[in-house]
């Protein structure tokens, strides 16, 4: 389940920065749905980060500890 939630978070950032991309190939600034998706893409991005570490510190997540 929550690597389903995870994955989810990332398609949804991605598509978030497709959209910023094709608004700002289209748009040419003359609307802000550039920036609105952008931002979008930002607030996810903290929000996946905030879980993640709050997953890590109540110990539903487990870090495989890389490099140890």
């Amino acid at each position: 389940m929550k690597t389903l939630v995870i994955v989810a978070f990332l398609g949804l950032i991605l598509y978030n920065l497709g959209a910023g991309l094709y608004y700002m190939l289209v748009d040419v600034g003359t609307t802000k749905r550039t920036v609105n998706a952008l931002t979008k893409r930002i607030g996810l991005s903290v929000l996946l980060i905030l879980l993640v570490v709050a997953g890590i510190a109540t110990g539903y997540i487990q870090p495989h500890g890389v490099g140890r």
